[in-house]
């Protein structure tokens, strides 16, 4: 059935770990299929990558990409074909790199473009990839001129009082150095990218990349998604959402402003598909990445609803079950 209050949510990079997809290839045949697509559209074995590439490996933006994407929408096809379609969501939104799948999701893109895209998004994201991202314990509001001042940019806003900025390694450096006299309270924690993604630095990734997205054919949604760029629903006319994830690419990700219209669609359960973080070994030890930001989202807007994971073997069961 068609449910206005559920979201379906996806996880972007910072969310690999080595032995992604191994839970769900051994246990679901859909699973397999899924995986054995993206390795026929990507021309290499992107299930053995997940599962035993290393750490170093599955960090280079070129694989994170394809292999987050895959593992999303693997969790999610499993969880369709346990929940005998009972459930289709009335919203769908991914962090950063997760909007690609939401619109895989949602029908917009085929999963075989969107694979594409992904794949040529984080090769030139790697090939331009410079400097950092530093995440501030700060507002937009805050973090924006402090960011000016040091050649450096808001890149995302992904709570009320977390603010990641980038820039090159010297202007980030200048930035750490300046912090404690102006906001003594305040941490900054350097984060594991190519580059300063969402930035000025990407603008001529950009620029290759939107010869990519005019080479992709983009359908009618089954449900609304939501643009990082905008923090609101995408328009319906594909020349919209190519300008939209075009824009992306060297702008902010505006998660508040995603969590906010979700909120004001009337969104009361969150399910989240794919990637995982954790100090534990394996898919069954993960948490799921975007849990804490969505929940502190929540309580900034003074709003409850609940949350469901389906990042592994185990969640996607209770989850499929549970709707």
């Amino acid at each position: 059935m068609y449910e206005a209050k559920v979201m379906f949510v996806f996880p972007g990079q910072g969310s690999q770990y080595t032995g992604m997809g191994s839970d769900l290839c051994a246990e679901f045949p859909i699973a397999r299929q899924v995986y054995a697509e993206a390795s026929d559209v990507l021309g290499y074995d992107i299930e053995a990558l997940s599962a035993h590439g290393s750490e170093a490996e599955l960090g280079l933006t070129r694989h994170t990409q394809p292999a987050l994407l895959t593992r999303s929408i693997a969790c999610l096809a499993v969880f369709r074909d346990l929940n005998g379609g009972r459930l289709e969501p009335g919203l769908a939104a991914g962090h950063s790199l997760g909007e690609y799948s939401a619109l895989v999701a949602a029908g917009v893109i085929s999963f075989a473009d969107g694979l594409r895209l992904v794949k040529r998004r984080g090769e030139l994201m790697g090939q331009h990839g410079e400097g950092g991202m530093l995440a501030l314990g700060l507002t937009v509001a805050e973090a924006g001129p402090l960011a000016d001042r040091f050649y450096c940019q808001v890149a995302s806003c992904n709570l009320p009082e977390q603010t990641v900025v980038g820039g090159t390694d010297a202007d980030l450096d200048a930035l750490e150095q300046a912090l404690p006299e102006l906001f003594p309270r305040k941490r900054a924690t350097r984060l594991k990218t190519e580059g300063a993604f969402h930035t000025y630095l990407m603008v001529a990734a950009a620029r290759e990349f939107r010869a990519v997205l005019d080479s992709v054919d983009f359908g009618s949604a089954t449900m609304p998604v939501l643009s990082n760029y905008t923090g609101v629903m995408h328009e319906a006319e594909p020349n919209s959402i190519r300008t939209r994830l075009f824009f992306q690419l060297f702008n902010p990700v505006d998660w508040v402003g995603c969590m906010r219209s979700a909120v004001t669609a009337g969104v009361t359960h969150y399910i989240e598909f794919g990637g995982g973080i954790g100090q534990g070994e394996g898919p069954a030890a993960k948490k799921a990445n975007l849990q804490a930001i969505i929940n502190k989202n929540l309580r900034a807007l003074e709003v409850e609803a609940a949350y469901s994971a389906a990042i592994n073997v185990a969640s996607v069961r209770e989850a499929a079950s549970a709707c």
